[in-house]
């Protein structure tokens, strides 16, 4: 008798712990996995929300990425405020490099001065 009684409760005890590894799935995948949109390439085109459009189809990709390019270039080359209130302006890069190193070279020469001997030295 007590072989039987230990064999359905061991049985008993499996089925449990089954149960709560599966209750402990459900509760993961509902409460921590975030749950995420269809990838756009296999959904419509038609049925995506406008600022998901670009990603559709490989040439609205490579249009979108093109129109970006254009973009970023003519930002890159031209004058900008950025904070009017504060002086912060954006430069074209070259201009931006012009004057890093208009100050790097100014710096070296006042370094150069700085290190000439004086006339009080005596060697």
């Amino acid at each position: 008798m007590s072989e039987s009684s230990s064999k359905s409760v061991s049985c008993f005890s499996v089925a449990v712990v089954f149960l709560g590894f599966a209750l402990f799935l459900l509760v993961v995948k509902y409460a921590y996995l975030p749950h995420r949109a269809p990838a756009p390439h296999t959904v419509a085109p038609e049925q995506l929300p406008a600022d998901q459009a670009w990603k559709a189809t490989a040439q609205d990709r490579k249009n979108y990425l093109a129109e970006l390019h254009k973009k970023e270039e003519a930002q890159v080359a031209a004058y900008a405020w950025v904070d009017q209130a504060k002086g912060v302006v954006q430069l074209p890069i070259n201009r931006a490099m012009e004057l890093t190193l208009q100050d790097i070279q100014a710096a070296q020469s006042v370094r150069q001065i700085r290190d000439l001997p004086t006339s009080n030295t005596r060697f």
